[in-house]
């Protein structure tokens, strides 16, 4: 069971008007739908900018999602557009009635496809479990997901769908692999709190949650506000929040994100849910530090 979905496309209708905003995403979808029909997928319906599908497997679902995901990225639309996509799925028994699906597999892929990034792919790991071996190779668990409704956790996988990123995450292939001596590290400092994110420590969690890695006292902060992680070499800021991280680098450049991500580099400060005209003095300020520029300074 997959879903993959159009992002951005509220802001698409805002900056490019409703004609062109539809006829692109009507492009997108096409583009996804010829994809789906090459690995003899069934597409069940589109549902706005999102479209839902079946496969015979796991294993055709996962061919499909990263055919999908090389597609879009590679396509210019109308206008010279680019187009973004993030897509979820699952592995399981559904119920098929009246050419609809339903049931919990259904559900689940929903939600995971609801928790995933633009330019993402993520399953869950019943999906992997039925995967071949070397197609499971190309998986990463990344986190263990709460659903709203659901009692248990689910352990959710990311799928490695780009050659750069294959090539730099495959074992055994150090000519591709940064190595981990180089991987930079990353300061956050709150107060009096300090976090590092680095290769012991690769994921960490900002909010108002007493769960969170970094609890920040602030009002507008959701529970689990923003997750910063270690990918690929880069550090990658990902909003999960209600109302939005603000970001500032030291450039004085400031980005608000909502619900996307962004590389973090340099140094800078992140404000949890309002603008820094808003809130002045709760700030988590960020560093980017050389690993290497450290190790031969005390050399």
């Amino acid at each position: 069971m997959l879903f993959a979905d159009i992002c951005g496309s509220t802001a698409l209708y805002d900056n490019l008007g409703d004609q062109l905003a539809r006829r692109l995403i009507a492009q997108c979808i096409a583009t996804m739908a010829d994809e789906i029909s090459t690995y003899q997928g069934k597409l069940v319906k589109t549902i706005g900018d999102e479209v839902m599908c079946t496969f015979t497997g796991a294993a055709a679902a996962m061919h499909a999602a990263c055919a999908m995901q090389r597609a879009v990225e590679s396509t210019k639309y109308e206008g010279g557009h680019s187009m973004h996509i993030r897509v979820g799925f699952n592995y399981g028994e559904v119920i098929r009635e009246a050419g609809d699906v339903f049931g919990d597999t259904v559900n689940v892929a929903a939600r995971v496809a609801a928790i995933t990034r633009a330019g993402q792919i993520m399953t869950t790991q019943a999906a992997v479990d039925a995967l071949p071996p070397d197609m499971r190779e190309k998986t990463r668990q990344i986190m263990r997901a709460e659903f709203k409704g659901k009692q248990e956790h689910f352990d959710i996988s990311i799928v490695i769908w780009e050659m750069d990123d294959m090539l730099s995450t495959r074992i055994g292939t150090p000519a591709f692999r940064k190595s981990p001596d180089n991987i930079d590290e990353m300061s956050l400092r709150y107060r009096e709190q300090v976090l590092k994110v680095n290769k012991e420590q690769r994921s960490v969690v900002l909010g108002r949650g007493d769960t969170c890695d970094l609890v920040v006292q602030n009002g507008f902060a959701s529970r689990q506000h923003i997750r910063i992680e270690l990918r690929f070499g880069k550090f990658v800021a990902a909003d999960q929040s209600t109302n939005g991280t603000y970001i500032r680098f030291s450039d004085g450049n400031v980005v608000r994100l909502a619900r996307e991500e962004i590389i973090l580099r340099g140094s800078g400060s992140i404000s949890l849910g309002q603008s820094y005209s808003e809130n002045p003095g709760e700030l988590v300020e960020f560093s980017v530090n050389s690993v290497r520029a450290q190790r031969q300074a005390t050399e």
